[in-house]
């Protein structure tokens, strides 16, 4: 028996007066569990039918779009646990139902894991940041989303649930393209992880929008970190908006190569520009896009090499 449901009508099942121009959702059945067990109990019966509805920030447009079709949403909000922010064992730990704004303005997570915050300035505008949640943010897997190239970067990763238990997946095995990942239809992400900054670590975020809060036309996320000589031994970058799926890449051999200067960051540019194979839409072309990416990288790079290990860098 399908818990906490109800049939959905009027408006919510696209059944409203049919004037022109209307965009409204095709019928579904709506989900309210009380408890994480419910929400799971209903989607091991639905299975592909269903949807999980957190923020909605994505799901709603889609819904009202009709680009998505399910036949049941099921709506987490009521499990209230799932709304937290927390940092222990080393990671910053994200629940289902944590809004962007609560983990941008939450203050261990800031000082623990700076690009957390660096990232969600960038994301969309503060009213859409005050209802969409970072782990549905992350599971939506657009190639776009900040959020994702965030997780990819630090290496972290997403718990998920099902009735038949608890997994964890690595950031590495959770995107498989565009708006695809790993999550079961049967399973909920109930938490995401993202680990702290090692002592000494820098981070960067950069973007190119044609207006801020709009989709990035291309974005960078960068960590860098020094051993206690100060010699560079981690350099990576997180790229979004180039492919499907986030791309990273690893830097510390080109940064190494070239001598700090303008023959240096030129090979840090080549370099970049040769690994990624962007995509093109009516946005960009996929010659603006690499370029866009080398430029990005360059100047995150310049800034964090030269920011103290506590030091803002935008």
């Amino acid at each position: 028996m399908i818990m906490a449901e109800r049939a959905v009508a009027g408006r919510w099942a696209g059944q409203g007066s049919g004037r022109i121009g209307e965009v409204k959702p095709a019928p579904f059945a709506y989900h309210a569990p009380d408890t994480l067990e419910e929400a799971l109990a209903v989607l091991a019966e639905v299975g592909h039918d269903g949807k999980v509805l957190a923020g909605g920030q994505s799901l709603v447009p889609l819904l009202s779009m009709r680009l998505a079709s399910p036949a049941h949403v099921v709506d987490i909000n009521k499990i209230t646990e799932l709304a937290y922010v927390r940092v222990g064992d080393g990671a910053v730990r994200v629940g289902a139902l944590a809004r962007h704004a609560a983990v941008e303005r939450h203050p261990a997570a800031r000082h623990e894991q700076p690009l957390l915050h660096r990232a969600l300035e960038h994301v969309a505008h503060p009213v859409i940041r005050n209802r969409g949640t970072t782990l549905g943010s992350i599971v939506h897997a657009d190639p776009s989303g900040e959020m994702p190239a965030v997780l990819a970067v630090l290496g972290g990763e997403v718990e998920v649930a099902s009735t038949s238990g608890r997994r964890v997946i690595a950031a590495a095995d959770l995107f498989l393209g565009p708006l695809e990942s790993s999550v079961r239809p049967d399973e909920i992400a109930v938490e995401a992880r993202f680990p702290v900054a090692r002592p000494g670590a820098r981070t960067a975020f950069a973007e190119v929008a044609r207006r801020h809060g709009d989709y990035a036309v291309c974005g960078v996320a960068v960590v860098v970190e020094r051993d206690a000589a100060d010699d560079l031994v981690v350099a990576r970058a997180a790229y979004l908006s180039v492919a499907g799926t986030p791309v990273v890449l690893d830097l510390l051999e080109p940064i190494k190569a070239g001598a700090p200067g303008r023959t240096g960051w030129a090979d840090v540019d080549a370099y970049v520009q040769a690994r990624l194979d962007p995509d093109r839409d009516i946005h960009a072309s996929a010659d603006y896009r690499r370029h866009l990416a080398g430029a990005l990288t360059v100047r995150a790079l310049r800034q964090v090499l030269a920011a103290a290990p506590d030091q803002a860098v935008a």
